[in-house]
């Protein structure tokens, strides 16, 4: 069935009761063990977040609340932190902690935070979006990679 749009529960009572919505080729859930598998074109939406990949696994505690997501396979995203900054971005895997907000990115990693011009290159990088900090981790023999847009002062006149 092609995009089956799985609205489930203890998915809309993810953080602050924001509708989460994830739109995939296919579901495979355990409640008792708290896994929920979507695979295939999966598109997870909410509010400002999105995060797309080719399989990700929801993990869920006793009250079917999520706790974390895992993504892999063309990983994509767009996020906006608490502080308002927007980021988009791309990796091989991506891991999401809604309690703490914090994004966890791996493999070929590329961080563009849009509104200050910013992109971060590596292959680990930590997003925490209610602080806003990133950390980011290079290979053994490639650096972090970042680049910023700096103005001179004639080019803002």
């Amino acid at each position: 069935m092609k995009y089956l749009l799985v609205l489930t529960l203890f998915l809309q009572t993810l953080l602050f009761s924001q509708e989460l919505k994830i739109k995939a080729d296919e579901f495979r859930g355990d409640q008792k063990k708290g896994i929920s598998v979507f695979t295939g074109h999966v598109r997870i939406k909410k509010v400002n977040d999105e995060l797309n990949a080719s399989e990700v696994t929801v993990y869920t505690d006793k009250n079917n609340k999520p706790t974390k997501f895992v993504a892999v396979g063309n990983a994509s995203f767009v996020i906006k932190t608490v502080e308002g900054a927007d980021y988009r971005g791309v990796a091989q895997k991506v891991v999401y902690l809604p309690l703490k907000k914090e994004y966890h990115f791996f493999g070929n990693v590329h961080l563009q935070q849009l509104n200050e011009k910013k992109e971060i290159f590596g292959d680990e990088v930590i997003l925490q979006a209610i602080s806003g900090k990133a950390y980011a981790k290079g290979v053994a023999k490639e650096p972090v990679i970042m680049i910023f847009d700096i103005k001179d002062e004639k080019e803002k006149k």
